[in-house]
């Protein structure tokens, strides 16, 4: 008689969890973090229809790494139940910790039940009307919940990276301070060699405090790109407008490019240089013009050719009517 083949439930939570883990680990990070004026998300997403970070409702945003189709489904499940909940009793009544406990529920029973994990990590977040309402959950695989505060990282690599962040991280960061915080932390890695990310590979998402009703906004690849560029109006080695001299305010024995100094004359040019300017010359055609004697012409003209005078008086034509 076979004897069933026996796993602790220490060993098989341990088994599913290192599972898990690892699943998670080969996604790309997402950092999640707050600013002056609301919360924003970024990650390293090169596609343009597959989205990682996405609207829930009015004023929540959904964040996940991990198997695309897995958190997917997780993300249509919580829009369903935001819009159940929001036509039931009222829109005010959805909130990011109602959905964050639904999420957690789900993951947990999953986790429990199932012979195979789900391979996500994902963050529910909402924006309020002021910094101190807003609210960061971060969810793991086992249904676990955590309140985060400031700012979350999660994927590969979370610890580096969540340590860059909390370098350069502060409450009052503008959104453009926020976002090349967040790229800086995604470039870095491991720690070895940073690299740059350009906007065209990154998918980056506001959830902004001074909108009406629905807070979420997709940031394009040229509004990225803009908010991600540094003021290089003086960094280019070009002097600004404002500090030039006015025209005509040179200093006395200042040197001058290209024309020496003030005080440096240039050499005379001898009289006799062999060369005439055109001026010169046309006056000097004209005094020979004047020495030549009247009528003094080498050659006529074709037209000036006649044959002798006849009868008819100088200044007539032949056969002409008077």
């Amino acid at each position: 008689m076979n004897m069933p083949f026996y796993v602790s439930p220490e060993q098989l939570m341990k088994d599913r969890a290192d599972f898990a883990r690892k699943g998670i680990a080969r996604g790309r990070s997402v950092v999640v973090l707050a600013y002056e004026g609301g919360i924003a998300f970024a990650t390293e997403n090169p596609s343009r229809a597959l989205h990682k970070i996405s609207e829930i409702y009015d004023r929540i945003a959904f964040a996940a790494v991990g198997k695309y189709n897995e958190f997917e489904n997780l993300r249509v499940a919580g829009v369903r139940y935001a819009d159940m909940r929001g036509y039931s009793y009222d829109r005010s009544d959805v909130t990011a910790r109602g959905l964050a406990n639904a999420y957690a529920q789900t993951l947990g029973t999953v986790f429990i039940t199932e012979s195979k994990p789900l391979e996500v990590e994902i963050v529910v977040a909402e924006v309020g009307a002021q910094a101190a309402d807003d609210q960061i959950y971060r969810l793991t695989y086992d249904g676990t919940v955590a309140d985060e505060h400031g700012f979350v990282v999660m994927g590969g690599q979370a610890e580096q990276l969540g340590r860059r962040v909390k370098e350069g991280w502060r409450a009052d960061l503008s959104l453009g301070e926020a976002l090349r915080l967040a790229v800086a932390a995604l470039g870095s890695g491991d720690g070895s060699a940073s690299r740059t990310i350009e906007a065209a590979q990154l998918e980056v998402a506001v959830l902004e405090r001074d909108r009406p009703r629905r807070a979420f906004r997709r940031l394009n690849r040229q509004v990225l790109a803009d908010l991600l560029a540094e003021d290089t109006g003086t960094a280019s080695g070009e002097t600004p407008a404002d500090d030039l001299p006015p025209a005509g305010d040179v200093a006395v024995g200042a040197a001058t490019p290209g024309l020496g100094t003030p005080d440096t004359v240039p050499p005379e040019v001898p009289a006799d240089t062999g060369t005439e300017s055109p001026a010169d010359e046309a006056k000097a055609g004209e005094a020979k013009a004047d020495e030549a004697p009247a009528g003094d012409s080498t050659e006529e003209s074709p037209t000036e050719d006649k044959p002798d005078e006849g009868p008819d008086a100088p200044g007539t034509t032949p056969g002409a009517d008077h």
